[in-house]
C-alpha cells in the first residue's frame, strides 16, 4: 500500500510525537544529576559529585548487591521455566490452557499478587528472605519470558527436527544439536528481560523483602522519607543507563546472528 506524501509526513509526525513522550521524562533526572546545584538541569557546567557520593553509601551499596544477585539468578532460572512451558505448548494437547495458565498473572493487580505471595509464605511459616524475593521476581518474570521463547519457537521450522530424527538423532539429540541453537536468541533474549524486570521490580519485592532492600525499594524508601535528591537523580541515571545498555547489547547480538545466519544461508 503506497501512502501519499503528505500521510508519510502525518505518519513520521505521529511518531515523533509519541517517542518524545516516551522518552522526554528520561532526561530531566539526567540532566538534574549532573547539575552542581542538584536542583535543576545543568545548563553551562557539569559536575558528577553526586555519582561520586553514591560509593560512599554502606547501605545503597548492599542494596544494588542484592539486586544483581537477584537479577542474576533470574536470567538463569526464568528461561529455563519458560523454554520448557513452550515447549509444553507445542508438545501436549491442551495448549490454550498453558497459554492461559502462564499468562493469567499479567492481569493480576501487581500488588494483589504481590499479598497474595507474602500471605503464603507467612502461611508456610518461611520469613521474608532473599529467596522469597527470587521466587516472587521469577514468577514476575516468567510471563514475558515464557512470550519471547514462544515466539522464538513459533518461527523454528519443525522440517529441521524431522531431518534430524531420520539420520538417527533422538528427541533429546535433535533438540540440543538442531532447535536450541535457532531458538537460542529468544532464549537469550528472554534471560536479558528477565533481568531486567528483576532489577526494576518495586512492588511485589517490598511485600517479601524482610531486612533486606533491593536497589529500586531503596529508592522508593528514600523518596517516602526524604524526597528526591541529586544522589537519586544519580543513581535513576545509573539504572536508566544499564537498562540502555542490556537492551542495546541484545539488539547488538540479534543483529550479528541475523546477519550471520543470512550469510550461512
Amino acid at each position: 500500500m503506497q501512502y501519499s506524501r503528505s500521510a508519510q509526513v502525518a505518519i513520521w509526525i505521529y511518531v515523533v510525537v509519541v517517542l518524545v513522550l516516551l522518552y522526554l521524562p528520561i532526561f530531566p533526572p539526567i540532566a538534574t544529576s549532573i547539575s552542581p546545584t542538584g536542583r535543576q538541569p545543568a545548563i553551562d557546567s557539569v559536575t558528577f559529585k553526586w555519582y561520586a557520593q553514591l560509593a560512599n553509601n554502606p547501605m545503597l551499596i548492599e542494596s544494588i548487591k542484592t539486586s544483581i544477585k537477584v537479577a542474576l539468578m533470574v536470567g538463569f532460572i526464568t528461561p529455563l521455566l519458560a523454554l520448557s512451558a513452550a515447549l509444553a505448548v507445542r508438545e501436549l494437547k491442551v495448549p490454550r490452557v498453558i497459554l492461559l495458565l502462564m499468562l493469567l498473572p499479567l492481569f493480576i493487580p501487581g500488588i494483589s499478587l504481590g499479598l497474595a505471595n507474602a500471605f503464603f509464605f507467612q502461611q508456610a511459616d518461611i520469613a521474608p528472605s532473599f529467596w522469597t524475593i527470587l521466587v516472587v521476581h521469577v514468577l514476575w518474570a516468567l510471563p514475558f519470558a515464557f512470550l519471547i521463547v514462544l515466539t522464538a519457537i513459533s518461527t523454528f521450522d519443525p522440517v529441521y527436527l524431522e531431518s534430524a530424527y531420520v539420520h538417527g538423532a533422538n528427541r533429546w539429540q535433535a533438540f540440543m544439536t538442531v532447535e536450541l541453537p535457532n531458538i537460542l536468541p529468544g532464549v537469550l533474549a528472554s534471560a536479558t528481560f528477565s533481568v531486567i524486570l528483576s532489577f526494576n521490580e518495586t512492588v511485589r519485592t517490598s511485600l517479601v523483602q524482610g531486612p533486606l532492600n533491593t536497589v529500586q525499594t531503596y529508592i522508593w524508601s528514600r523518596y517516602l522519607q526524604v524526597g528526591l535528591s541529586p544522589s537519586t537523580y544519580a543513581l535513576m541515571s545509573l539504572l536508566i543507563l544499564i537498562t540502555l545498555v542490556l537492551i542495546a547489547g541484545l539488539l547488538i547480538f540479534n543483529l550479528r546472528k541475523g546477519g550471520s545466519e543470512r550469510l550461512n544461508a
